[in-house]
């Protein structure tokens, strides 16, 4: 899992070269999700989710996700390896840091 670093070039073909990566949780209206956003390298670090949130694309990707029903907490978390999520159903959305 990529976590908060930059992904290094590791041939010509490599198409993550040159991203950031950040680990968030995202709340939405029904779900929990814990897992990796990705934004080019291009200006500020700190700018990553604020970039993310302010820009013009509808959904953001989200790698390596574990997925937990807010209303049903105790059911067995969902694992993906990538999802799309919509913007607009964007409750919260902040870096986990080294949790």
């Amino acid at each position: 899992m990529y976590d908060n670093k930059i992904c290094e070039d590791e041939g010509e073909n490599n198409f993550v070269t040159g991203i950031w990566s950040e680990k968030v949780l995202v709340i939405t209206k029904d779900y929990q999700i814990k897992g990796s956003v990705f934004m080019p390298k291009t200006g500020r670090r700190n700018r990553v989710l604020s970039d993310i949130l302010n820009g013009s694309k509808r959904f953001v990707a989200i790698k390596d996700c574990e997925v937990i029903h807010r209303e049903f907490p105790n059911r067995k978390a969902e694992v993906h390896d990538f999802l799309q999520l919509n913007l607009n159903s964007i409750i919260l959305l902040r870096p986990l840091g080294d949790e």
